[in-house]
């Protein structure tokens, strides 16, 4: 059986006096075997990524210290390394994907450099082997155009593609151990499929380890080998995802395994009677861009949409980024104007009342 890239034994971090318990982390031990994709569950402020960010050696040594316990990256105790050690061993030993790209990334430098600097630091590549290099890890994580995507910098890239290109910072030097904390939280659902069939084919291909710190069950049984369940701070169960989500032994993790919604609605009875409160009908949003030395360019953000809404129903709307829903969420509040169309509220039209009418 193979050694484990990663081990915690007994892990203890401790709370500032005046926090609401006194450890963030206490008495936690788990380990993550090459290849293998080990979720740690639990919901906010269980200690999920406290524990990682002890790992990656990140944590705000004047709020959060380690008491006690041991963390071995392949044998070696990350809790009495150096700053220097820690640094050196960032990218090379272990990497992490961060919940938020756009807080990660450098907005002021292209994208090809960001990924570029982890070679400078850490390898004896030319400056055109860099380069190809980089060209090669974005081709990887399935960016478009590589060539193009180089020099772009962040706020040109969508979420999805800002996360891709933190999988190939973090993938540029073929880490052992990958430390993914929450990297799908902020996507719609369809880029966040394409973010974790990601990873799974990179720890396939690449015999990776991954610490993987997420609070949707839906994410663990998509991801998971093996699941440890997080409460206050401490570990309350483990096992395989199978075990852990179809037998699951204690009543927390059961509580959580049981708040995740169901595909299934749960059919209530409505009045057929009910008037209805809110409708649209054939409702259009046009944005047009033009300038002095471009063509105009018209973007139908929402195209002829009619929805109706009765007293006592709930509607959802639901999309990929992009779709149009919240921008026929705000022509109904007017917060923007409809180009085309009518909205109804209460048998009133309010598409074209005036601004001071709908105060």
């Amino acid at each position: 059986m193979n050694k484990p890239i990663l081990t915690i034994n007994n892990l203890t971090v401790r709370l500032p006096a005046d926090a609401d318990r006194s450890n963030a982390v206490e008495d936690v031990s788990l380990h993550v075997n090459p290849g293998e994709i080990l979720c740690i569950v639990g919901e906010s402020g269980s200690g999920k990524s406290v524990t990682a960010h002890t790992v990656m050696g990140l944590l705000p040594r004047q709020q959060l210290r380690p008491t006690a316990g041991q963390v071995l990256l392949q044998d070696e105790d990350l809790l009495l390394a150096s700053d220097e050690r820690l640094r050196a061993l960032r990218g090379v030993g272990m990497a992490m994907i961060f919940q938020e790209p756009m807080t990660a990334l450098n907005p002021v430098l292209q994208v090809g450099q960001q990924i570029e600097e982890m070679l400078l630091n850490h390898t004896q590549l030319s400056s055109r082997e860099r380069h190809r290099k980089v060209l090669d890890l974005m081709h990887s994580v399935s960016l478009p155009d590589p060539d193009k995507m180089h020099k772009a910098y962040p706020h040109q890239l969508s979420g999805g593609q800002r996360q891709r290109v933190m999988i190939a910072m973090a993938l540029a030097l073929d880490p052992p151990l990958l430390i993914a904390d929450e990297p799908t939280t902020a996507l719609d659902v369809t880029t966040q499929a394409q973010i974790l069939q990601l990873i799974k084919d990179l720890n396939r291909d690449h015999g990776t380890g991954v610490m993987f710190i997420t609070h949707d069950f839906g994410v663990v049984a998509d991801i998971a080998d093996r699941v440890a369940v997080m409460q206050w701070g401490r570990i309350v169960e483990t096992g395989t995802a199978e075990q852990v989500l179809r037998n699951p032994q204690n009543d927390y993790t059961r509580m959580l395994v049981s708040a995740v919604p169901s595909l299934k609605p749960k059919l209530r009875e409505l009045d057929p009677e009910s008037p209805v409160v809110l409708s649209t009908q054939d409702l259009r949003k046009v944005y047009g861009q033009s300038g002095w030395f471009k063509r105009g360019r018209v973007v139908n953000a929402a195209n002829d949409v009619n929805i109706q809404v009765k007293r006592g129903q709930t509607l959802g709307i639901v999309g990929e980024s992009g779709s149009g829903k919240s921008t026929v969420a705000r022509c109904i509040v007017r917060l923007i104007d409809p180009s085309a169309g009518a909205i109804y509220l209460d048998n009133d039209e309010i598409a074209s009342l005036p601004v001071n009418q709908l105060r």
